[in-house]
This record gives structure tokens, C-alpha cells and sequence, in this order.
């Protein structure tokens, strides 16, 4: 059901931009499709912090969608981005891919053992599977197709003739002398994908950040195109001559010193450079909304300048808001030049697509948040499932949800086009993931827990519980540490149960006796907070004091240790059930 649009403070971050996208585009371009757009260099592992500029357009435009506007999100895959250096951690490759630095990414060979064609492909069908899980829908465009079959030629000399009004932009924001040579080249990729912490956002103020790769220090003052070399491949090269009137361009390749004089208006085989392809590309495909990260904030930066030069495309610079990190819980800020770094793949093995989706949808562009890939993911679902009882109450009659946390939640379980599918019966994760370690993942005895969770309700087959249940499966197995494992013991421990004092064992006695007639979840869970208060003469409903807790918490490490072996481990209901009734009589000494 499509949400409604608020004027008023209520309406969440998402509907506020459409209100506002809307608009804009219908000032800019009257009855035509609204255009959002994402960019993505695929210049290795495409990480959960680059999905925000995926996830934020998306959302404006599902929610143009809802309205009945036609709507376009643009994903342009910079895969003809210059390939800058070898990202660590990526398998099947080596030193030896040093050796492409400089070409297309298009051109460069996918790592040992990829299905795909070329590295571009290789990350970019990563990508894509995540994408789709997520139900969003885009149209992907291929700089690399563009580029070669001369879509832009037009661009590409417009932005040639108009270079003294381009230079002097630039100009306007360097404070330092840019160094000559395509070596101090720094790539989109870098500028898009890596954000910048404060102190390197302190050092770019002022320090000239327009002379990254802007175009300066060719042999023919300011040009803003690059060829690739038509020998090596390779972008580095420097224009030494160029005629207005013929188009003839002259180049020098720096790596094997292949010189070659060409038309540019029928030579495909460049581009221009970063801070003039964007917003030549805005301009091209008439882009009213696209984020950009804090890196853009900077003087100088390309979302800055971008501002100025595309008016000479006869164009305006899209609104866009800054977005900030995405992080992950106990990991160091993402960066793909390090490696290893989390992709939406990664997080869809351990969370159903609604949770990511969430995730993202609840946060302001310019909140930070984390993704959790260790113990807090489980609150996290707890969250989530709380947020979900809550909207049903409220169709139902119920306390109102909050606008904002009703929008989020309908942006997280679909799209315009329907909802997501989702596990017909969503257990609790952390119930789901107790299970999991418990039993190693053997189909058989989990379907007899989950059945003794609930005995009025019993699962007929672990499909009514999954995808959640292999998300939860493939956590533990994934990201839980082998010493955070459970793991049954085989024998008593009679050393253990011998030490025991008469009202230790009278505990032991009184959770025995009751386990055939408290053999649910519920009933398990009042029994075992139930003896202690028992054993200190207290009614069943008492409520909990100091003293109680702390009695509550020694009878608990011990069954702990009766069972698995250390202090803590899985909630006790949960791993009672797990255990099964006549094992858990002969390990707690019947």
C-alpha cells in the first residue's frame, strides 16, 4: 500500500525527498521520468558502505514509484575507470595484476577461477545478485559501452572546446600547483567509495582538492579527455597537440611510449576525465537526485565543482544529501583497499533482505549506523520483531506506530512492486541460532526442537521457518568463534555434582521432578526462573530482588556447567529442549 506523502515533520527522510524530487523534476523536465542515479566503480569487492549509494536513491524513487510517477534509478557502472591498484584480500590474485594498472577495468582479466570475462563483470555480478535479493530495480548502464560506441563523442568535444571555462573553474579552487603527469592521477573510484575521516577532511580544505585528476599538466595546458594508449592499453598518457578546427589529437604514452595522432570526433578509445564526466553524465541523462559521500563535502571536491561545470552541459547539479559511514560491529571502518571487507552478500547469508533493507531505511542519509555481524545482530532481530508485532497491532486497532517507523518498516518488506518474500513463520533469531549451535545444523533433530518450542502450534517442516533459520545457521557457523560454540557434554560431570551442597542439589532435584509437565518453551523458562524461588521459600509470581537475581544467576552457571561445560551458553529453555528431556535427567545427575 503506497504511503502517503507529510508535509510536516512526521514524514519520514525518504518521502520528504520525493516531495522534493518531485518538483524539481517537474521544473527541469516537464512531463518526463523522474531520474535518480546511483555510481559504482567495480573496482573490486563492492562493500555495505558503497550499497548506501544503491539503498538511498532506491528508496526515493520506490517511493516516487508508489505515487504513480514513472521513475528511472540509474546505476552507472564506472567500469571504465582506470585500474589503480590490487586490491588486498581479493582470491585468485596475485602481484602480478600490478601489471594491468592503468587500463580499463574493463580490460583487465577477472581473478583465477571467475566465470566472468573481465574484473569490471566479476564484482559487478556480485553486486547485482545482492541487488536483486533486495528487490530493487535499476537500469544499469556500462561506461565502458558508452565510451566505446561514441555516445558521448558530442560530450566528449563540447567539453573539449569549452576547456578554458572548465580550467577556470578549476582554477578557482586550487591553491597548489597540480603536479604534471597522469602518476598523480586519483581515480573516481577513490574519491566515490572512500570516504574521508575528519582529519583528511581538515587537510582538503584548502589544499587544492580540484587538482585531482582534473586534467591539468598535458603538453597542451588544461585538456579535459584522456586517451588510453593504443599499445599498452594503459591512460598514461599526455595530450601533446590538439587542433580545434580538425580535432586531430596528438598523445604520448609515459609507460611504452607509443605515440599516435588521431580525430577525436571519431576516436573511442578515452575519456574525460573525473570532475568533467560527471557532470557531463548528469547533463546527459538528466539526473535530478543523486547522493554523494562526505568526501563531496570538500572544497574543490567533484560534487563542488561539478556544480559549476555543469552548466556549461546545460544542465543543474542534482540534489543530493551527504551520506555517512556504514560500519560493522567490531570492525574497523570499511575500506576496499585493505580487504576482507564486507559485501551485501556477506550480510545477506545472515540476515533476511528485510533487515538490510531496514537498516538503511531507518537511518537519515547523513546518520551513520553499524551492521551487525556478531552478537548484536540478535538484537537486532529482536528489534525488528518488536517493530513487526507493533505494526500488526496497529492495523488491528492497536497503539499507533510512529509515521516515521510505520514508513521505515513498509520501505523494509517491499517495494512498489510487491512485497518481499519472507519466512512464513519468523521464530526468533536468537531462538533460531540456539538451535543451530545446539544441533550443528541436523534437520531432524531441529525440526523435534522447534516443535517443542510451541506443542499447541508445532512446525509441520522447517520451510514454515525458513529463510530465517539457514540465516541464523549461517551465522553461527560463520561468525561465532569455535570457543563460543555449545557444545552437549557426553558424561556427567561427577566431580562436579559430588561437590554439590543439599541445597544445590534440592535445585537440581526440584528442575528434574518438573520437566515432564513444563516440556514447552514457556514452561521451561518459568521453571528454571521458578526453583530458585522455591528454594528461598518464595511464591511462584514473586517479584525478582537483589538476593533473587543474584540466587537466580548461581543456579543458572551451574546447570551451565552441567550441561555444556562453561558458565554461559544458549538461553537454558532453549537449550533444555535442545538437549531433550532424558539427557538433560542424566547429565544433571538423576
Amino acid at each position: 500500500m503506497p504511503i502517503v506523502a507529510e508535509s510536516s515533520e512526521s514524514a519520514d527522510w525518504v518521502s520528504r525527498y520525493a516531495d522534493e524530487v518531485i518538483a524539481e523534476s517537474e521544473r527541469r523536465a516537464p512531463g518526463k521520468p523522474v531520474v535518480v542515479a546511483s555510481g559504482l566503480s567495480p573496482s573490486g569487492p563492492i562493500h555495505l558502505g558503497n550499497l548506501r549509494e544503491v539503498m538511498t536513491p532506491h528508496l526515493v524513487a520506490d517511493e516516487i514509484r508508489r505515487r504513480g510517477h514513472q521513475v528511472r534509478h540509474l546505476i552507472s557502472w564506472d567500469d571504465y575507470d582506470r585500474y589503480r591498484k590490487v586490491p588486498a584480500g581479493v582470491p585468485g590474485t596475485d602481484a602480478s595484476w600490478s601489471e594491468h594498472i592503468g587500463k580499463p577495468l574493463t580490460s583487465v582479466p577477472a581473478p583465477a577461477g571467475s566465470p566472468y570475462p573481465n574484473w569490471a563483470e566479476h564484482f559487478k555480478a556480485q553486486l547485482a545478485a545482492s541487488l536483486d535479493d533486495l528487490g530493487i530495480e535499476y537500469d544499469g548502464i556500462s561506461q565502458t559501452a558508452k565510451y566505446t560506441s561514441g555516445a558521448y563523442r558530442a560530450q566528449v568535444l563540447h567539453a573539449v572546446r569549452h576547456r578554458a571555462d572548465i580550467d577556470a573553474i578549476l582554477g578557482q579552487y586550487r591553491t597548489k600547483k597540480p603536479q604534471a603527469g597522469p602518476a598523480q592521477t586519483a581515480p573516481k573510484a577513490q574519491q566515490r567509495q572512500k570516504p574521508l575521516d575528519e582529519a583528511e577532511i581538515e587537510a582538503a580544505e584548502g589544499s587544492g582538492a580540484a587538482a585531482e585528476d582534473d586534467g591539468s599538466g598535458t603538453g597542451v595546458g588544461y585538456f579535459p579527455y584522456r586517451p588510453y594508449c593504443g599499445n599498452c592499453g594503459k591512460d598514461l598518457t599526455r595530450v601533446t597537440a590538439y587542433d580545434d578546427d580538425s580535432t586531430e589529437l596528438t598523445y604520448l604514452c609515459e609507460e611504452c611510449g607509443f605515440t599516435e595522432t588521431v580525430r577525436l570526433a571519431e576516436f573511442d578509445r578515452g575519456k574525460l576525465v573525473w570532475k568533467v564526466d560527471w557532470p557531463m553524465r548528469w547533463a546527459y541523462e538528466g539526473v535530478v537526485f543523486e547522493p554523494s559521500g562526505v568526501d563531496h563535502q570538500t572544497p574543490g571536491s567533484s560534487f563542488q565543482v561539478g556544480r559549476e561545470i555543469v552548466g556549461l552541459f546545460d544542465w543543474e547539479r542534482p540534489i543530493g544529501p551527504m551520506y555517512a559511514f556504514v560500519g560493522i560491529s567490531g570492525m574497523a571502518k570499511m575500506s576496499s583497499s585493505k580487504g576482507g571487507v564486507p559485501v551485501p552478500a556477506d550480510a545477506l547469508k545472515i540476515m533476511e533482505p528485510q533487515l538490510l533493507r531496514w537498516l538503511y531505511a531507518r537511518r537519515r542519509p547523513n546518520q551513520s549506523f553499524k551492521i551487525a555481524f556478531d552478537q548484536e545482530i540478535q538484537r537486532l532481530y529482536d528489534e525488528w520483531d518488536r517493530l513487526t508485532a507493533r505494526v500488526a497491532e496497529g492495523r488491528e486497532g492497536g497503539a499507533a506506530v510512529l509515521p516515521a517507523d510505520a514508513a521505515a518498516y513498509t520501505r523494509a518488506v517491499g517495494t512498489a512492486a510487491g512485497e518481499l518474500p519472507r519466512t512464513p513463520r519468523p521464530l526468533p533469531y536468537r531462538t533460531l541460532a540456539s538451535v543451530s549451535d545446539i544441533t550443528g545444523g541436523h534437520p531432524e533433530l531441529t525440526l523435534r526442537i522447534l516443535r517443542d518450542l510451541d506443542p499447541a502450534r508445532p512446525p509441520a517442516s522447517l520451510d514454515e521457518v525458513r529463510p530465517r533459520l539457514d540465516r541464523a545457521a549461517a551465522w553461527i557457523t560463520g561468525h561465532v568463534p569455535a570457543e563460543q560454540r555449545t557444545v552437549v557434554r557426553e558424561e556427567p560431570d561427577t566431580a562436579l555434582l559430588a561437590s554439590l551442597d543439599e541445597d544445590a542439589r534440592g535445585a537440581l532435584r526440584l528442575l528434574r521432578d518438573g520437566l515432564a509437565s513444563h516440556w514447552s518453551l514457556d514452561g521451561l523458562t518459568t521453571l528454571v526462573y521458578g526453583v530458585p524461588k522455591t528454594m528461598a521459600g518464595l511464591a511462584p509470581e514473586a517479584a525478582p530482588t537483589p538476593e533473587l537475581k543474584a540466587a537466580q544467576r548461581s543456579f543458572f552457571v551451574l546447570l551451565y556447567r552441567l550441561l555444556v561445560g562453561r558458565d554461559t551458553g544458549p538461553r537454558l529453555p532453549t537449550l533444555l529442549l535442545a538437549v531433550g528431556e532424558d539427557r538433560v535427567r542424566e547429565l544433571l545427575g538423576a
